[in-house]
């Protein structure tokens, strides 16, 4: 009976020993698994923080180079701003030329037409004194 119940608990002790061992292999795979995806995981990591410090520069290089063109545009701007102020006030220079010359040449040419008119008259006169001169002795 001892014998038996020896036995017995022997087999028992095996299948169990047995079932350890699966059950050690079992986890030592998943253990192994893990330990593979948390290498993989950190494997992603450093590649998505390597990409976010690239897109980081990236973003920093196109923003200097946004701020670079606005502030070209900007003095550009400003130079044409100053160049249309003196343009317009060469323009209004030239504006009150042109009238101070339209003006000068209406008056010359109202003097023209009374000195054309005077002429003319003066023409008359001396023609009317020939004819006049011509009757006398």
């Amino acid at each position: 009976l001892i014998s038996s119940a020896t036995k017995s608990l022997r087999m028992e002790t095996e299948i169990l020993e047995k079932k350890l061992q699966d059950a050690q292999v079992k986890l030592a795979e998943k253990d192994g698994d893990k330990e593979k995806e948390i290498q993989s995981l950190k494997r992603l990591i450093s590649e998505l923080e390597f990409q976010l410090t690239m897109e980081k520069s990236n973003n920093e290089s196109f923003l200097d180079k946004l701020r670079k063109e606005i502030k070209h545009k900007s003095d550009e701007l400003e130079k044409l701003t100053q160049e249309k102020t003196q343009l317009i006030h060469s323009l209004s220079q030239i504006q009150e030329e042109n009238s101070l010359l339209q003006d000068t040449v209406r008056r010359e040419c109202e003097e023209r037409f009374e000195l054309t008119a005077a002429l003319g008259r003066a023409r008359d006169q001396v023609l009317e004194l020939r004819r006049l001169s011509g009757t006398l002795p």
